[in-house]
């Protein structure tokens, strides 16, 4: 009897040393290399200044569920009323001021009322590149949408999301508070590294300390959290621009501000009509494997290139405005 207790005592002493050597080196590989950006991708920071910022709305605030102050910009009406809404949703690094400004101004000139939001972790809301918690940041949508319907209890509401924006509108889509939306548009959406729309390091965009991200993932299959807040994701945006632009995400950022692993699940779930937007000429998506991405998909997801459009031409463009800015100031709500 004392043999076999004595086995067993050296059963659990050898699984609990091999438990501390997996946090161990879930903690070395969290330390083992340093976050680094990659160089500023001109691509996307060239033509920043050439953006007429001057009919910018001015930030507003209100207040989330944790009491944190959150911001967005509102753009009135100035065509006649569609009777419709829309909310649109920045990409990775930016803010409700930056490049998506012609298109929610082009969207407020047909008579959609619209609304561009400060994502937690971006812009005012919050703590500068990182959140409180994974689901957060729908926590925070709903909570925005409650605001909006205190003065438009009926209208039909559009989610649009560019780049990382569009992976974070597609998880919405598929997720409990879907209903919220009559429709979304994608516009250039990142949906992951196993889509075949992915470049390499989004195509010089992005840079992950994959070191840190395997020791964060490690740490969560036992239960600790403790770490969630390191950064794990560097965006190549220019130098000196930490006034304007989101640098850095968090591991817990960067995971909400996407769709989730399995992107053809999420376009499963989603029950309400979708488009895809993207440019024929995107530098950080292979654009033209959207169609392959959600082939199958029922509903059907509908896919729209735009030619000589590159990844943030899809909101600057004026052709590629023009087009996403009538649609979804025309285009019927019962199918995509």
């Amino acid at each position: 009897m004392s043999k076999w207790l004595l086995r067993g005592s050296f059963s659990a002493l050898k699984w609990l040393l091999c438990a501390v050597g997996a946090v161990a080196l879930a903690f070395t590989a969290l330390i083992a290399t340093p976050l680094s950006p990659p160089p500023e991708l001109h691509s996307i920071s060239d033509g920043r200044d050439s953006i007429d910022t001057s009919t910018l709305p001015p930030i507003e605030r209100f207040q989330a569920r944790d009491g944190t102050t959150l911001g967005f910009r509102h753009y009135v009406p100035a065509g006649p009323a569609t009777g419709r809404a829309a909310i649109v949703v920045h990409g990775s690094a930016g803010s409700s001021g930056t490049r998506n400004h012609l298109l929610s101004a082009a969207l407020a000139a047909r008579g959609v009322e619209t609304w561009a939001v400060d994502i937690r972790g971006h812009g005012v809301s919050g703590t500068r590149g990182d959140i409180g918690y994974l689901g957060q940041l729908e926590d925070d949508l709903a909570d925005f949408v409650a605001v909006v319907r205190k003065a438009n209890p009926d209208v039909p509401l559009t989610l649009i999301g560019h780049s990382a924006g569009g992976g974070f509108a597609l998880r919405v889509a598929a997720s409990p508070i879907q209903n919220l939306f009559a429709r979304t548009v994608l516009l250039a959406p990142y949906l992951g590294y196993n889509a075949p729309t992915n470049r390499p390091k989004s195509g010089g965009w992005a840079n992950a300390d994959i070191p840190r991200f395997i020791g964060i993932a490690m740490l969560g299959r036992i239960g600790i959290d403790c770490c969630d807040s390191l950064p794990a994701l560097a965006f190549a945006v220019p130098p000196n621009s930490e006034k304007i632009l989101t640098g850095s995400y968090s591991y817990r950022l960067m995971r909400n501000f996407a769709n989730h692993p399995d992107y053809r699940g999420d376009f499963s779930a989603a029950t309400h009509p979708m488009t895809i937007y993207a440019g024929a000429d995107d530098e950080l998506m292979l654009a033209d494997k959207y169609a392959e991405a959600v082939r199958g998909i029922t509903p059907a997801i509908d896919v729209k290139l735009i030619d000589g459009v590159n990844h943030m031409g899809i909101v600057t463009a004026p052709k590629a405005v023009t087009a996403i800015a009538d649609d979804v100031a025309t285009r019927g709500m019962a199918g995509s």
